[in-house]
């Protein structure tokens, strides 16, 4: 069989489309968390729960959707997420306590729901209420233990690799074999899904505490 340039032709081709497909894909999934940013007004749209101070409401592992409208007032009885100066994680917790001034300024205390005492040990010192700068995001909804799988990629790092690994190789292989075809088309719907947790995890995790 001839064995020339040319009999490399059709791999090189196919190597060049599936790495492409594979750009394609992470770049769809950068815009469409970015699109969700502006969608919701929030920073961290998406936001996994890391223990149990919110339970019942949510578990550790639950996913959180999150919205952050500067024009909706926060209300008493409401699930925020927020930030405290010294904390690198954001809280999830209740709103228990809100003080509005006559200029519309708002100062509000939270709580965790399976916590015996209110925020204020762990706003930083000195600190009694939050404000509405120090918000994240707003609970909107919610789907029970999706984030575990974010949970055990930043405390298993070598399985985060291993799952970005794999997702690699898969779409590079798909189209080789017979029926290449309707799996990419399968992949190309998934796949964005999936590597908008794992891109966003790590900066976009809330914990209750």
């Amino acid at each position: 069989m001839w064995s020339g340039p040319g009999s490399r032709l059709i791999p090189d081709a196919l190597l060049y489309y599936q790495v492409l497909n594979f750009a394609m894909i992470v770049s769809s999934a950068l815009m469409i968390w970015k699109g969700l940013i502006v969608l919701t007004g929030s920073e961290s749209p998406i936001v996994v729960v890391l223990s149990g101070s919110m339970e019942p409401a949510f578990h550790r592992g639950d996913l959180l959707f999150l919205t952050n409208f500067r024009e909706d007032p926060i209300r008493a009885g409401e699930i925020v997420v927020f930030k405290v100066e010294g904390r690198d994680i954001p809280i999830v917790h209740r709103v228990i306590k809100v003080h509005e001034k006559d200029n519309g300024d708002i100062k509000f205390l939270t709580k965790g729901d399976n916590n015996e005492v209110d925020d204020r040990g762990l706003y930083k010192e000195g600190q009694n209420w939050l404000e509405k700068k120090d918000v994240v995001g707003r609970a909107r909804g919610f789907l029970p233990y999706v984030g575990m799988v974010t949970i055990i990629m930043n405390d298993y790092p070598k399985f985060k690799v291993g799952i970005c690994v794999s997702v690699f190789v898969r779409v590079l292989s798909v189209g080789a074999f017979p029926g290449g075809a309707a799996e990419l088309q399968s992949s190309s719907s998934v796949l964005p899904l999936v590597l908008l947790q794992s891109l966003c995890s790590e900066p976009k995790i809330s914990v209750s505490t």
